[in-house]
């Protein structure tokens, strides 16, 4: 059942390749602006897809929830709301500073696939994934808030289309597929091609296929192995540009807060090996992350800037940044603005 399931799945996969306007030999071989192609099953620019239907317990997919209500509640008292989107994620990733650092915190169950938030837990890329969710999910709709809202918000980032079909493989695992796909629904701009200095990046990933026993859903399933090294090719020919470390000093101006900064690796079987989030602070771009480094505090923290972390480690190669853009407002805020409007105008 899961092999057909999972070759109808990849089957989807490649309309969603073709109709991005990358040729059937692969990714780059056309140009990303190639317009949609009519009758493909790919969402309109900027349609935010509604949530999918809840598979696992609450008690499963969702942890911290009193720390949602603690920044919640800051964000309503505080008018974060206001802020431009960069500047809400901000706030909130200095609201969340100091959360441990865990490993595989989405591999919640054996076979279902399911939009999963840990707020009292976070690897590096959660981390950035939770502060964007919670400042998008403020200016989305209004409140009362709860979990169920900020599952929503992760669902349209992580997912392949912004759809969990309750399958491992329809979860984005490649920054560069994620980066990609929000680009092409609206959702984000890559600026790294445009940043002085960029250069194309090219790499055969490997990384799940080889180590596909460290996932547990993987792992409980190893039929998906062979499909994930597919989505793993169709990665490795996605147009992938970063800006060299050596030359990231004098991109750092153009660098915003809240942007999305990954970095890259000199491994040639992975483009990244870790992400964070940029705050300006003193007329420079730091690098705010979840660390696994305990002379760091193995914690989520504001590091240095991000030349200077950059030149720390031997691995790193540059950097990949990535804009999130605003989610059009949701259908209730229309509604309660109309609402609004009609009560000043009676009075």
């Amino acid at each position: 059942m899961i092999a057909s399931v999972v070759r109808t799945f990849l089957s989807g996969v490649g309309i969603f390749l073709v109709v991005q306007g990358v040729a059937s030999s692969g990714y780059g071989q056309t140009s990303p602006q190639t317009k949609v192609v009519a009758g493909s099953a790919s969402p309109s620019m900027h349609s935010v897809t509604p949530p999918s239907v809840p598979r696992l317990a609450m008690r499963t997919v969702f942890k911290g929830e009193s720390k949602f209500r603690e920044v919640v509640a800051r964000a309503e008292r505080e008018n974060w709301r206001a802020l431009p989107l960069g500047e809400r994620t901000v706030r909130v990733a200095r609201a969340l500073i100091g959360t441990p650092y865990e490993h595989y915190t989405l591999e919640v169950d054996d076979h279902i696939e399911s939009p999963v938030v840990n707020l009292t837990q976070v690897d590096c890329w959660t981390y950035y994934e939770n502060a964007l969710a919670i400042a998008r999910m403020i200016h989305y709709k209004p409140g009362p808030y709860e979990p169920q809202d900020m599952l929503h918000m992760i669902e349209l980032e992580r997912y392949r289309n912004g759809r969990c079909t309750g399958l491992y493989l329809s979860r984005m695992h490649q920054l560069e597929e994620v980066f990609y796909d929000n680009q092409r629904r609206g959702f984000a701009v890559n600026i790294t091609p445009g940043l002085p200095g960029a250069q194309r990046l090219r790499r055969q990933i490997h990384e799940m296929t080889v180590q596909w026993q460290n996932y547990r859903y993987l792992k409980a399933n190893p039929s998906l192995v062979e499909p994930m090294g597919q989505l793993e090719a169709r990665v490795s020919q996605l147009p992938v540009w970063h800006v060299p470390k050596n030359k990231v000093r004098a991109v750092e101006s153009y660098l915003q807060d809240g942007d999305i900064c990954a970095i890259t690796s000199y491994d040639t079987e992975s483009y990244t090996s870790h992400v964070g989030l940029i705050v300006r602070l003193n007329g420079r771009a730091y690098f705010s992350h979840a660390t696994s480094d305990y002379d760091k505090g193995h914690m989520t923290i504001i590091d240095c800037p991000i030349s200077d972390y950059l030149a720390q480690g031997y691995r790193h190669a540059g950097i990949i940044v990535c804009r999130p853009k605003e989610l059009p407002i949701s259908p209730q805020w229309q509604k309660f603005q109309a609402g609004s409007r009609g009560a000043a105008n009676r009075g």
